[in-house]
């Protein structure tokens, strides 16, 4: 698994997310790492048409979250600032907050488990109800291996937050070891 390497920044930004929806630093980091392999521009790959000539693509996807058009028209459409946009990391981490928040509340997943959170973000909220995620292995795969992320990213952040502490009344955030 890669290592996750917090900024001062990064954690900030994601700490106004998680005081704002409740899904944690550490999911928020798992799922954009499982989605977009932290690639602001990512897209799924075209279907070629003769092997050779790029068609259309298999979904909407686009950005950290691989969020799709019709859902990021909703989060728009909710909360989100007309400059929105999927390609920057803080409207990314907003909206992974913002679905989960609405996953809890339609399909009662907590918060704090990134691996159902995570089968609901990619089957959706309806289909994570009907169960299609058991079709799919892959899926199921990928979940898990969310989860366990997300585990892994929990200790680093832990280790990260221990190390901008300052131990004297002098020392400012990440000049404190200085």
């Amino acid at each position: 698994m890669p290592y996750f390497s917090a900024t001062a920044a990064l954690v900030w930004l994601c700490q106004n997310r998680r005081a704002k929806w409740g899904t944690s630093i550490a999911t928020q980091m798992a799922f954009i790492q499982s989605e977009s392999s932290f690639n602001s521009h990512i897209r799924p790959p075209a279907k070629k048409l003769l092997g050779f000539i790029h068609w259309n693509r298999p979904s909407s996807a686009y950005g950290f979250a691989q969020a799709q058009n019709p859902v990021w028209q909703e989060y728009l459409a909710d909360n989100a600032s007309p400059l929105a946009r999927r390609t920057h990391m803080k409207y990314a981490t907003d909206f992974i907050g913002w679905y989960n928040q609405r996953t809890q509340r339609m399909v009662d997943i907590n918060l704090d488990n990134p691996t159902h959170l995570y089968l609901a973000y990619h089957e959706g909220q309806t289909g994570y109800r009907r169960g299609s995620y058991q079709k799919k292995p892959h899926v199921i795969h990928t979940a898990r291996e969310v989860g366990e992320r997300a585990k892994l990213y929990s200790s680093q952040l832990a280790q990260c937050e221990q190390d901008f502490q300052c131990q004297r009344f002098y020392q400012i955030g990440p000049l404190c070891k200085l």
